[in-house]
């Protein structure tokens, strides 16, 4: 068992290091190249908006998924039933949350056009992630380790098209860029979602209040400690956008050297 379990982190971790480096410095790079300081600093600065309340997807819930599932796999169906409804209803919470802070700060329509894509990435990618604690709860590690990559890697082909590929004839948008994203968390969700639903059988949805109360109760430390971390790391693009006048050029120049530190600390949230 300890020698699968390490194989498979070795795995991961080799995965990673293949992919998110290009991604960060290849991909983002180029991205950021293309469209300029200023239209980077404008998406970067929406990006870490959105992130940081993405808590309100989670709450702590996929941390506490994941120690139910690997302590009993029969939990599984019962978990699914349970946390996937209530899932929807914190999408719904975070999108609503998102778009009248975003109010609030006085965005423009331009920036809800772009935040509208952002906020259901950040849906995708909170569900993806909620699956594979399913999948590693349930042991499967070298599965987990291909779909780590698997968004990343999806995003680099879309992407590196647009970017390189000389299929369009226009100059190259970053609103291509969130629709990369969007496709390749899309297509991963479907690949999760079907690994997971073929283990437990059919599902069948129950959101129960007391239920989700008492979920939401067990996983409240893993969501105040999410919520901390990401304000100290996500914050600053924003308050630059917000405050400077020219607010959006001095986000995408920030941008390019916390991407150094964004790159740096993606293993430790393998």
């Amino acid at each position: 068992m300890k020698k699968r379990f390490i194989t498979n982190l070795a795995l991961l971790i080799f995965l990673n290091l293949l992919i998110k480096p290009f991604w960060f410095f290849g991909i983002e790079v180029g991205v950021q190249n293309r469209v300029g300081e200023e239209m980077y600093g404008f998406y970067f600065s929406l990006f870490n908006f959105a992130f940081i309340l993405n808590i309100l997807l989670d709450l702590g819930i996929n941390n506490y998924n994941n120690r139910s599932i690997a302590r009993d796999h029969h939990l599984l169906k019962d978990q699914l039933s349970a946390i996937v409804p209530l899932k929807f209803f914190l999408a719904f919470i975070y999108a609503l949350v998102v778009l009248v802070s975003g109010k609030l700060l006085g965005y423009t329509e331009e920036q809800f056009g772009l935040l509208w894509w952002l906020v259901l990435n950040q849906f995708l990618a909170s569900f993806i992630l909620y699956f594979r604690t399913n999948i590693s709860g349930l042991q499967y590690f070298r599965t987990d380790s291909l779909l780590s990559v698997m968004d990343r890697s999806l995003m680099i082909l879309l992407t590196g098209f647009l970017l390189w590929g000389n299929i369009v004839q226009q100059p190259f948008r970053i609103e291509w860029f969130v629709y990369a994203q969007t496709l390749s968390y899309s297509l991963t969700l479907v690949t999760v979602a079907v690994i997971v639903f073929h283990r437990s059988g059919p599902v069948l949805p129950s959101l129960s209040i007391a239920r989700s109360l008492a979920i939401l109760r067990l996983s409240y430390p893993f969501a105040l400690l999410i919520l901390l971390m990401s304000l100290f790391n996500r914050i600053d693009s924003v308050m630059l956008e917000r405050l400077l006048p020219d607010g959006r050029e001095q986000a995408g120049i920030y941008a390019q050297s916390f991407r150094i530190l964004d790159a740096a600390s993606q293993f430790s949230l393998l």
